[in-house]
């Protein structure tokens, strides 16, 4: 990421958890060292050694804290250029603020403590504060590495997920040209009818409603898509008349279960389209449920010729069942029943 207006900030608590830590780690040596002076009995217990303690460990949280804030958020999101010239000026910052809170912990010692430094505290304090650094720009790294990486994990989901959606709704899409070429046939041949055309019309209306709406939801009741599909049975038998029966049978503990829209229409459509449909051999598809899955059959009978239309209803809700429930149909051909197997889900 080169442009640092795109990073987010690593969070504000997670750099105050850690300064906290780091300057608890840093006082810790000369605290032991203290409690073992008098506990020997070298050296009186005193107020003065909690002061000690607590002027220390604050000036090392602040210090932590302002050195991992320059190196995972101002640094990064301040400082424009190259990732070498903002590492340098980030280099340059530690150690202005290293040599300014040097020399406020010593300025200050004087009132706090009561007594001046000697020249072998200051270089004890100097070389804490050295090590402090070099330990805070490393975790700052890592602090940074895992804000970038948290970020780009967001960024992959979030577009993984708009791809997923992209591609439903391309599948979704796919759906509804294919009832109008079939169904405008039947019309014209019904438009002198006045009272079937009408009722025609209305369930062909219906149907259209219905994948306008269901174009928002990924998944919709049985007890919906057979109203649904009652609509598009009517089509198809006044197309087929008496050559064409649909055979429901699904328990009513069933109807509130879910499927993909349109799933039903698309596989008896899939049957009308690739069976032959006549007096002498007339399709039957039954549809019930069977062991917490619905199932579409009819006796295999090909036509000669496959009916106008596209070829990808049955491939079109494969996709969408792996998109949307993660399972896959289950297709079987045996002893001349096409059967598909559909996984349900409340």
């Amino acid at each position: 990421m080169n442009n640092p207006m795109m990073l987010k900030p690593v969070k504000y608590t997670q750099i105050i958890r850690v300064a906290l830590l780091l300057a608890l780690l840093i006082s810790l040596p000369r605290t032991i060292y203290l409690y073992n002076m008098i506990t020997e009995g070298t050296m009186d217990f005193s107020g003065k050694w909690v002061v000690d303690f607590l002027y220390r460990y604050v000036f090392f949280f602040f210090f932590a804290w302002g050195v991992l804030e320059l190196n995972t958020n101002v640094g990064y999101l301040r400082f424009k250029g190259s990732h070498i010239a903002r590492m340098v000026l980030m280099l340059v910052a530690d150690i202005i603020v290293l040599i300014l809170f040097l020399k406020l912990f010593g300025h200050f010692f004087h009132y706090v403590m009561g007594v001046e430094m000697d020249s072998k505290e200051r270089g004890f304090t100097k070389f804490n504060y050295i090590i402090l650094l070099v330990v805070l720009f490393f975790i700052a790294r890592v602090l940074r590495l895992q804000a970038d990486q948290q970020e780009s994990r967001i960024e992959n989901e979030k577009l993984k997920q708009q791809n997923l959606q992209n591609e439903l709704n391309a599948l979704k899409n796919q759906i509804d040209p294919h009832f109008l070429f079939n169904s405008l046939n039947s019309l014209t041949s019904l438009i002198r009818e006045n009272k079937t055309a009408t009722q025609f019309v209305k369930k062909l209306s219906y149907m259209y409603r219905y994948i306008l709406q269901s174009g928002d939801s990924d998944l919709v009741s049985i007890r919906e898509e057979l109203k649904y599909l009652d609509s598009y049975a009517y089509l198809m038998e006044t197309r087929y008349r008496d050559r064409l029966h649909i055979d429901v049978q699904i328990n009513e503990e069933c109807l509130e279960e879910k499927v993909p829209p349109m799933a039903l229409q698309l596989l008896v459509e899939n049957a009308v389209k690739h069976n032959e449909i006549s007096g002498s051999n007339p399709l039957t598809v039954n549809i019930f449920d069977k062991n917490g899955s619905l199932f579409v059959e009819n006796i295999i009978r090909p036509r000669t010729n496959l009916a106008d239309g596209t070829k990808n209803g049955l491939i079109n809700l494969q996709k969408r069942y792996e998109l949307l429930l993660k399972e896959k149909l289950t297709v079987r051909t045996s002893d001349n029943i096409f059967s598909v197997e559909l996984p349900l889900t409340k």
